[in-house]
């Protein structure tokens, strides 16, 4: 196996997302697009007092990308304009193709809100291929029993979309998207087989040191790695520690991202606000 070195190692910047304090790595400086990965938000670990009402995202919309999200603690509660009520627990995920529009809200389950307790999560924008950008919005509830989970010594990983190391996640994409949940033990190490030309890690929690070359390098929390070509990736757990493993094909297709809408030009972004507001992304009370 060759290592694939590191390219680019983005750190985060803090943002709010309605109530949520999210960390930003993509885009960032240095990192605008990683094709297809448009965004990645990691909020949390954040704790809730139990019986607390706040933590909701109120309705709102996309199009023209799939905004997944991993769930790492705790639980969401989803709603959309296609009818979808949902929860989504820990070590679970929910992958919207947003389509030509669809409007959701989410927040922490109502559990979560009476028993009090950490909610953390990540929201990964993958940009889909223009054809994709107009068919009817969909939505895919990945539940534990549906996800592909591989344990080793000291490491676990649940395989959601794509191939990774010859298991293949059950989330639909309309490309090329490997993605997995990782949990690294300390002192322990995992051998990722990646060889697609995008290839991101993102380490959640803890610190990891990621194989570079001849040596390696000291990755903490809240960093997204660049990794560029090769066919694997060494990853060694310097504390316990919670990743994201992301490999693509890229699209190569022009990319416009404006508000909640990702599309090829600007006119579309333009059209789909004006769309939105004249309710033809369907609707959702709060």
């Amino acid at each position: 196996m060759t290592y694939r070195p590191i390219v680019h190692i983005a750190g985060s910047t803090s943002h709010s997302v309605g109530p949520l304090s999210v960390a930003q790595p993509l885009p960032s400086d240095g990192l605008r697009y990683a094709d297809p990965f448009v965004l990645l938000h990691h909020a949390g670990p954040q704790d809730f007092a139990a019986g607390a009402q706040s933590g909701r995202i109120d309705p709102h919309p996309h199009r023209g990308f799939s905004p997944v999200t991993f769930v790492y603690q705790g639980a969401v509660l989803h709603n959309d304009s296609l009818g979808n009520t949902s929860v989504v627990g820990e070590g679970e995920v929910q992958w919207i193709d947003a389509g030509n529009g669809i409007v959701h809200s989410e927040g922490p389950a109502p559990a979560l809100q009476q028993q009090g307790g950490p909610l953390e999560l990540i929201q990964l924008w993958v940009n889909v291929p223009a054809v994709a950008k107009a068919l009817p919005a969909r939505y895919q509830e990945l539940h534990t029993a549906a996800l592909v989970e591989l344990a080793l010594d000291g490491a676990r990983m649940r395989v959601v979309s794509g191939a990774v190391n010859g298991l293949r996640g059950p989330a639909q994409t309309f490309s090329d998207v490997a993605s997995a949940m990782l949990w690294l033990n300390r002192g322990a190490s995992f051998e990722w087989q990646a060889t697609l030309p995008t290839c991101l890690v993102y380490v959640l929690g803890g610190s990891v040191r990621v194989s570079n070359g001849e040596g390696s390098e000291r990755i903490s929390a809240q960093h997204l790695v660049v990794l560029g070509d090769g066919s694997g990736v060494r990853l060694e757990g310097e504390e316990d520690a919670r990743l994201l493993l992301l490999e693509a094909t890229p699209l190569g297709e022009p990319m416009v991202a404006g508000g909640p809408f990702v599309m090829n030009t600007n006119r579309e972004v333009y059209q789909a606000f004006v769309d939105y507001q004249e309710g033809r992304m369907g609707s959702l009370s709060t």
